[in-house]
């Protein structure tokens, strides 16, 4: 590739010489080319050569059909090479991939042949085999921690056929897939996908079966000329929970697929509202994720509600607030009926999660309407306790800017901002709490601890040393156990903090805590 030509025409010539092998050879080397410069992750070196195996439509999985990977290599000319760290196929150089990609021309159908060879795969008759043979269980763990290696494109063809088909669909896949749905509850396929699906998932039911249909499938993938078929068929069951409880619509938003989501709400019978097992709602999933098209279309229906709490009391609002959604939160405040300011389980409203994040544009959008309270409502977290704990300081001096926010107000576990900053060490919130008049710099918590009692347990000299500043901070002051400020940063061993307060004229060093023993 160096007799004076350029990269491009360097490579277009081996693509030439490639073709020109002819017959099985030049259909082994373009292939190799287009399904490693178009897959959804590296491939190892046999699964490669299994894809290459697979006769689209046919039932029967030919091991004769099967090249080696040096018989593979020989074909692509020098293009294609194997890691040996990782034993997976690659491109000979990045560039390759830019210069292929430069000629969309040379895979015309890459995605939808992708596709159809997974799906021929899938349905084969070894494949249907296995499936036949697994447990029942919704996830077979045991299982999917092995592939027999005799089938090393189970795995890919299972899990990326759809996303090859959404960018590419043809009328074969379409059948293919079908086909593939007909048992697909009971399909390996759908067990590889559910335990990546799910893996993480704390609200997996392992009491009852997968559920998982070929409308759940299709949906999850975002594949809009599949589900439109399914929604036809006879028996299929739009609202059917799987054992996490998500029904097609909430696959479909999940995956952000707005075609799905549309198509499933224009049928009849669909709710748009049910819940999974951890009480999330569409709407409520599209929120959290800052899915503003979805939200959009789902926001057409009359019938959405839009302060629907999950398990954890979070509404929608609250959960793109702590995500820091910008767009959601004003899509959100824009309906007549929203509750701003409504809180979860734990007492935390939209506005504390924003502040809590640092979020300070949501902050911002939210203190603007009149009913969402920036000091918090009564038994809830305080806004500014949320952001003197985090150390935001733009969203606390953007609270503290507010004449109705009381900045000595306790939290839910009984501290005031000061105290939450002091604890963490905050030194610009804690300086920025200490420039108001109304800021009491020696007020405890619910405990007895004062900031400074916190500040030097935890060894924050900073903050220490600004709050022995003050002359209104009594540095001996002990909590509600007697312990005094010296004591704790010793026992914790603060040297640095030890030494600052032995050095002020007003610290007692021999002064006992509550056990009647000297501080040092």
């Amino acid at each position: 590739m160096t007799d004076g030509l350029g990269l491009g025409d360097a490579y277009s010539a081996t693509l030439s010489r490639i073709k020109g092998q002819g017959g099985e050879k030049a259909r082994l080397g373009m292939a190799a080319l287009m399904w490693i410069s178009h897959s959804e992750r590296p491939f190892r070196a046999n699964e490669l050569c299994h894809a290459l195996a697979v006769e689209v439509g046919s039932s029967n999985l030919n091991s004769d059909n099967v090249p080696s990977i040096g018989t593979l290599l020989a074909c692509c000319q020098g293009l294609v090479a194997v890691d040996k760290e990782t034993s997976t196929v690659r491109l000979i150089h990045f560039t390759l991939q830019e210069h292929l990609r430069a000629q969309p021309e040379l895979f015309v159908t890459a995605h939808s042949t992708m596709a159809e060879t997974c799906l021929s795969y899938l349905n084969s008759h070894q494949v249907k085999a296995l499936s036949a043979s697994l447990s029942s269980d919704p996830l077979y763990t045991p299982f999917l921690n092995y592939f027999p290696q005799d089938m090393p494109f189970l795995e890919y063809s299972s899990l990326y056929w759809g996303t090859h088909a959404r960018r590419d669909p043809s009328d074969c896949a379409k059948v293919l897939a079908l086909q593939l749905f007909g048992d697909y509850n009971n399909h390996i396929s759908a067990k590889i996908l559910l335990d990546k699906q799910w893996r993480y998932s704390f609200f997996v039911d392992f009491n009852k079966p997968s559920l998982f249909t070929g409308l759940h499938c299709a949906s999850l993938f975002g594949i809009v000329e599949i589900v439109d078929s399914l929604v036809e068929v006879e028996g299929y069951n739009i609202n059917q929970e799987d054992c996490v409880g998500n029904t097609p619509l909430l696959w479909a938003v999940s995956g952000r697929h707005e075609g799905v989501v549309k198509v499933l709400l224009e049928r009849d019978g669909v709710d748009p509202n049910k819940t999974n097992n951890g009480g999330q709602t569409p709407l409520s999933c599209a929120a959290r994720n800052g899915y503003e098209g979805v939200m959009k279309v789902l926001f057409e229906r009359d019938d959405i509600d839009p302060n629907k709490p999950d398990n954890e009391g979070q509404t929608p609002l609250g959960r793109a607030a702590f995500s820091g959604h910008e767009g959601v939160v004003k899509i959100l405040l824009g309906r007549a009926d929203i509750s701003p300011d409504k809180l979860d389980n734990n007492g935390w409203a939209p506005l504390s999660w924003a502040a809590f994040s640092g979020h300070e544009e949501v902050v911002k959008i939210l203190l603007e309407r009149d009913d969402v309270c920036p000091d918090g409502l009564d038994n809830s977290m305080v806004p500014l306790c949320c952001a003197a704990w985090r150390g935001h300081g733009g969203v606390a001096k953007m609270l503290l800017e507010r004449a109705d926010a009381n900045p000595n107000k306790l939290d839910t576990d009984g501290q005031t901002p000061l105290c939450c900053a002091a604890e963490e060490g905050h030194e610009g919130v804690v300086k920025m709490l200490l420039e108001r008049d109304d800021v009491n710099p020696d007020k405890p918590d619910a405990g007895g601890r004062t900031p400074l009692w916190s500040a030097a347990k935890n060894g924050h000299k900073g903050v220490v040393e600004i709050l022995l500043e003050r002359r209104d901070v009594d540095p001996d002051k002990p909590d509600n156990d007697g312990q005094i400020p010296l004591s704790c940063a010793a026992s914790n061993g603060h040297e640095g903090v030890v030494q600052m307060l032995i050095g002020r004229h007003n610290v007692n060093p021999d002064k006992p805590d509550n056990g009647g023993e000297a501080s040092l």
